[in-house]
């Protein structure tokens, strides 16, 4: 779980091109938050369902200003953000534009998918019953549901070939959930991605938002995260 530090360069070199820039921690990496390992108490949807109100609160206050042009928004998250980017997408029509960073947006696919091994292990550790439980509890947690009326919205999904936890299989048929303009890119990368995927990414911003002076070589140039 990474915190708004991982977009803090890349959101420099965009506002240096004129974009406006707006970057939110998720609340399970702030100041006194304590990792929960039960996951029936919900930790991370209730976290999820706090970020997409913190986000449309601060887009409230963004549209306020002068130098914002409404009709050119978008939405870049990765992985838990991502998850939550999904979410708007169904929901937040002043978003024209995601970008999807290393998730998947079927959760039962994802819980179900019997080629991951460690799912399989966990599944059986703990039990039917719990996570049953779980989505009747958080129905909010699958992004299906979202996904489906993600139009007329483009959204743009990247992942890593060398995640272990997002099978290229399972990723995939993500893909076809999402209802409006779609695009889905693999990258010889595992879940940070990589400075392709960050080009790949601009360039799709840049055709989608006009932003047409970003310094590409700045972006390349970006220390990877690991």
């Amino acid at each position: 779980m990474r915190n708004h530090t991982e977009f803090l360069e890349e959101a420099t070199v965009y506002a240096r091109a004129g974009a406006v820039c707006l970057l939110l921690d998720t609340p399970l990496v702030r100041t006194g938050v304590v990792e929960d390992q039960d996951f029936t108490h919900g930790q991370e949807p209730k976290a999820a369902l706090q970020m997409a109100r913190e986000w449309r609160r601060a887009l409230d206050i963004l549209l306020l200003r002068e130098d914002v042009d409404s009709k050119r928004v978008a939405y870049v998250g990765h992985s838990f953000s991502a998850g939550v980017g999904a979410k708007l997408a169904g929901v937040e029509k002043r978003i024209q534009s995601f970008v999807l960073l290393a998730n998947t947006y079927s959760l039962r696919d994802f819980i179900y998918d019997e080629q991951n091994v460690e799912l399989k292990a966990w599944r059986k550790k703990v039990g039917e019953a719990a996570i049953q439980g779980y989505l009747r509890q958080f129905p909010w947690d699958d992004s299906l549901p979202f996904a489906r009326h993600a139009a007329p919205s483009a959204v743009f999904l990247q992942n890593g070939r060398s995640d272990s936890d997002l099978p290229e299989k399972t990723v995939r048929g993500s893909l076809e959930y999402f209802n409006g303009p779609k695009q889905l890119e693999f990258y010889d990368a595992g879940h940070a991605l990589n400075s392709a995927a960050r080009l790949d990414r601009a360039r799709w911003l840049q055709q989608r938002l006009g932003v047409t002076s970003l310094d590409l070589r700045a972006l390349g140039s970006i220390p990877q995260l690991h």
